[in-house]
C-alpha cells in the first residue's frame, strides 16, 4: 500500500469531505480519514460498484488486521451490507466464531446467533467511553457495530484511542493504578443490577460458582436471590501483539459518581455503600479519590472522536487499542453488535 494522501482543507468534527486518498494494489477499495489530522478510524470504502465486503474481506484479511493494529478502528462504509447474517459473516471470515456475551455488565438481546443489540439504555442516556469487558480479566479482542437505522438525531458511538488516554493520565496516577489495579464490587439481586441470571446466562448457582472459581471473582450469596461479586483487575494492559500499553479499565464508568446525581443520591440514601448495585476502589479497598476520576473522565473526553453513522456501516474496533461509547439520541435507533477472538489476561 502505498501511503496515505491526506485532504489537507479545514474539517470540523463530524462532517465527512470524501477525498480518495489511496487506490489498494487490486484497485478494489479506497482509503481514507475523516478528519486529516485524525486517522481514527481509517475508511475503507469500494472503489467499484457492487464489491461484495465478505468475499472482499476473505482474501484480504492480512490487509484488516495490519491496519487495524495501526489505527485502532476501522469504518467499512457504502458496502452496501444490508443483513444481520452478513454481518456475522464478515466477522467470522476475519475471526472465526463469536463470542456469548456472558459476565454480563448492560442489559442487551440476542438478535442472530451471537450478534446481541448495543446496551439497552434510554435513549436520552450516554454511555461514557470504555473498552469492552476491561472489568474482567477475559476480554474480546475484537468488536463490530453495525448500523442498520440512523436515529432521527444523535446516537453516535463516540471512539478513543486507548494508547493515547493513557498518555493523558498522569505518571503518578498510572504508576499508582499499576501497583494496586482496580477492584469491581457488584450486587445482583431483582431490584437491584442486572439479575446474575441475566449476567452469567443461567439459572444454575452451581454454575455461576463454578464460574467465578475460574475467572478469579470471589462470590458471596447475601440472600435466596442476592449475589455480591468481587475482583481485582489489570487498570493498564498490555497488547500481545502491538506490546503497546494502553489504559484497560471501567474505574470511571462502575464508579457510583458516575450515575445521575438524582440517582445517586436516591441509591446512597436506600443502601449502605456495599450495597450499591455496582462500584469501584482501588485494588485494595480504599476509595478512588474524586479528583482522579475527573481527570480519567478529562483524558477520554480530550480524546474522544465522534462521527455520524450512515446505515450499513460496520465499525470494527480492535478492543483494546480503542475505546467505544454512546450518544443520547432521538427516535429509533438500531446498532447491532458482535465480539470475536476471546483473551485471557494471565498478569493479574
Amino acid at each position: 500500500m502505498k501511503n496515505l494522501e491526506i485532504n489537507k482543507s479545514s474539517l470540523k468534527l463530524g462532517t465527512y469531505n470524501r477525498k480518495a486518498v489511496n487506490i489498494s494494489q487490486e484497485g478494489l477499495i479506497k482509503t481514507e480519514y475523516l478528519e486529516p489530522e485524525t486517522p481514527l478510524p481509517l475508511v475503507v470504502q469500494p472503489s467499484v460498484e457492487g464489491l461484495n465486503l465478505v468475499a472482499w474481506a476473505t482474501r484480504n484479511r492480512h490487509f484488516i488486521e495490519t491496519h487495524l493494529l495501526k489505527h485502532g478502528a476501522i469504518l467499512f462504509r457504502k458496502f452496501n451490507a444490508k443483513s444481520i447474517a452478513e454481518f456475522e459473516q464478515f466477522i467470522k471470515v476475519i475471526s472465526g466464531e463469536l463470542l456469548e456475551y456472558s459476565y454480563r455488565s448492560t442489559p442487551r438481546s440476542q438478535v442472530f446467533g451471537n450478534i446481541y443489540t448495543s446496551t439497552e439504555y434510554p435513549a436520552a442516556q450516554s454511555i461514557p467511553l470504555h473498552n469492552e469487558m476491561s472489568y474482567s480479566r477475559n476480554w474480546p479482542m475484537k468488536i463490530w457495530f453495525f448500523c442498520i437505522k440512523v436515529a432521527q438525531q444523535g446516537g453516535e458511538t463516540p471512539i478513543a484511542d486507548s494508547r493515547k488516554v493513557l498518555q493523558r493520565i498522569t505518571p503518578k496516577l498510572i504508576e499508582q493504578f499499576m501497583r494496586k489495579k482496580v477492584m469491581y464490587i457488584r450486587n445482583y439481586g431483582d431490584e437491584l443490577d442486572l439479575p446474575w441470571q441475566n449476567v452469567f446466562q443461567t439459572e444454575n448457582k452451581a454454575e455461576v460458582e463454578d464460574y467465578c472459581h475460574k475467572a478469579g471473582i470471589d462470590f458471596e450469596w447475601k440472600g435466596r436471590n442476592h449475589l455480591r461479586t468481587r475482583q481485582v483487575c489489570q487498570a493498564v494492559a498490555t497488547h500481545h501483539k502491538t506490546d503497546e500499553m494502553v489504559w484497560f479499565n471501567q474505574a470511571h464508568l462502575f464508579h457510583v459518581s458516575s450515575l445521575q446525581p438524582a440517582v445517586r443520591e436516591l441509591l446512597l440514601a436506600e443502601l449502605k455503600e456495599e450495597e450499591l448495585p455496582r462500584n469501584t476502589y482501588y485494588g485494595d479497598g480504599s476509595p478512588i479519590e474524586t479528583s482522579v476520576l475527573d481527570e480519567i473522565r478529562e483524558a477520554y473526553q480530550q480524546e474522544a472522536v465522534m462521527f455520524p453513522w450512515q446505515e450499513g456501516d460496520i465499525l470494527m474496533l480492535d478492543n483494546m487499542l480503542t475505546a467505544h461509547g454512546r450518544a443520547p439520541f432521538l427516535g429509533s435507533r438500531k446498532v447491532v453488535v458482535g465480539m470475536a477472538e476471546p483473551f485471557n489476561n494471565q498478569d493479574t
